[in-house]
């Protein structure tokens, strides 16, 4: 092996090593978001709730998981929030 291989092997070995550490930050802020999603959705299709989802709304979601959904659908309820 030469010196070039050897180095892009460190290369690639660092990438990879890399991406999977920045996925698994990230993999908890997924499922978070999937499940404040299946809830807001659920809250939607069974009690009719109209609830605005905005980028905003998301950021709660994905960060508060199924309390931040609550949040989001109470604050709609009350009128103060993402109200479509």
């Amino acid at each position: 092996m030469t010196g070039l291989e050897i180095l892009l092997l460190i290369l690639v070995l660092v990438v990879v090593l890399g991406a999977s550490t920045i996925i698994q930050t990230v993999r908890p802020f997924i499922v978070n978001a999937a499940v404040g999603l299946l809830v807001l959705f659920l809250a939607q299709a069974i009690f009719g709730l109209q609830v605005a989802v905005t980028p905003i709304a998301l950021a709660i979601v994905a960060i508060g998981g199924v309390p931040g959904s609550l949040l989001v659908i109470l604050l709609s309820l009350f009128g103060v929030a993402f109200v479509p």
